[in-house]
């Protein structure tokens, strides 16, 4: 794979430090603004853009930031609420993970009511977490402590599944909020049953480690995950080995994302090098990457809850990449 046909992002937004971690909300905002969050090291800053692709009168992007929390510890992951909305009456929600196995829970009215709320009980680094995405009133997290814990909004524990070797992603069924996948790093990915607590089906990725997975949530018999240097896809309806196998990072791949917009689109990026991290963005219907790009230290990706666009955080910027289909 040739580094010149790499291409520098679309959008750039500064930020004041180093960004570690960046999500756009999954939900609509009830304005025309996406919301976005990202995360440094003792500080998250919650914003909302818009994009030209979005409004003609607007240049690139632009990025307004609507509050900033202090965070006692440098944000490893997060997540965000469904009941974040910016109309009516304005609510921020998100939680967010640090090393010392805790959660945060952070609300805001983005007026006078700023409160965060801490949430005990893994024993090991949190790798990911996940709001329901029907009401929001349940969290999932996956930790090193080889478990899976459902929490709801007050910090109990409603759920917790044991997994045979550390968790590296979690996500909700997007209508079903009693489906739940959990992605294991010895390369196993198993869907539960909130109601039964029982393993309900698994995947097998005959390869390990398994580093990031993702449920496409526009097509869910469709998964994807990084293992190795390689990416995989599942059709959950066929087999639980993968249908489609490619190499993708000389470096180890690090994060698999699928697009929100097109089913087939879908995002990987490979394991922090001394200088740059590679960005690669493929389509099911192609053989070789769609685009490549590259951020100085990158870290995070998520993708836009509308557009083919993606953002990695960097070293006091985020990066945004568009696609064109």
């Amino acid at each position: 794979m040739q580094e010149d046909t790499s291409r520098s992002p679309s959008y750039t937004v500064a930020c004041e430090d180093y960004v570690h971690v960046v999500e756009f909300s999954p939900f609509t905002s009830g304005s025309p603004a996406s919301l976005l969050a990202y995360g440094g090291n003792q500080y998250v800053v919650v914003g909302a853009c818009i994009f030209q692709e979005e409004d003609v009168e607007i240049e690139g992007v632009e990025f307004n930031v609507l509050r900033a929390f202090h965070h006692d510890l440098r944000v490893d992951a997060l997540a965000w609420s469904p009941e974040s909305r910016l109309d009516r009456i304005p609510t921020i929600r998100l939680c967010t993970a640090a090393a010392d196995r805790k959660l945060r829970l952070l609300t805001s009215d983005l007026q006078d009511r700023h409160e965060i709320k801490v949430m005990e009980g893994h024993t090991s680094y949190i790798n990911h977490l996940v709001f329901d995405p029907i009401e929001g009133k349940q969290i999932a997290s996956v930790s090193d402590d080889h478990t899976c814990r459902v929490w709801d909004l007050d910090g109990n524990e409603s759920s917790t599944f044991r997994l045979r070797s550390p968790g590296v992603s979690v996500c909700w069924h997007p209508e079903e909020a009693c489906k739940l996948m959990v992605a294991e790093k010895k390369g196993t990915i198993r869907f539960y049953d909130l109601v039964t607590q029982q393993a309900i089906l698994s995947l097998e990725c005959g390869q390990s480690p398994l580093m990031s997975a993702d449920w496409c949530l526009t097509n869910t018999i469709k998964v994807g995950a990084v293992a190795g240097n390689d990416w995989l896809i599942w059709d959950i309806t066929r087999s639980s080995y993968p249908q489609e196998k490619r190499p993708a990072h000389i470096d180890k791949a690090r994060s698999f994302k699928w697009s929100r917009a097109n089913e087939n689109l879908f995002a990987t990026t490979g394991c922090q090098g001394k200088i740059s991290s590679q960005l690669l963005i493929h389509h099911l219907g192609h053989p070789q990457p769609v685009m490549i790009g590259s951020a100085t230290v990158g870290s995070g990706l998520s993708w836009h809850r509308a557009l083919p666009l993606c953002v990695i955080g960097g070293d006091r910027k985020l990066c945004f990449w568009m696609t064109e289909m």
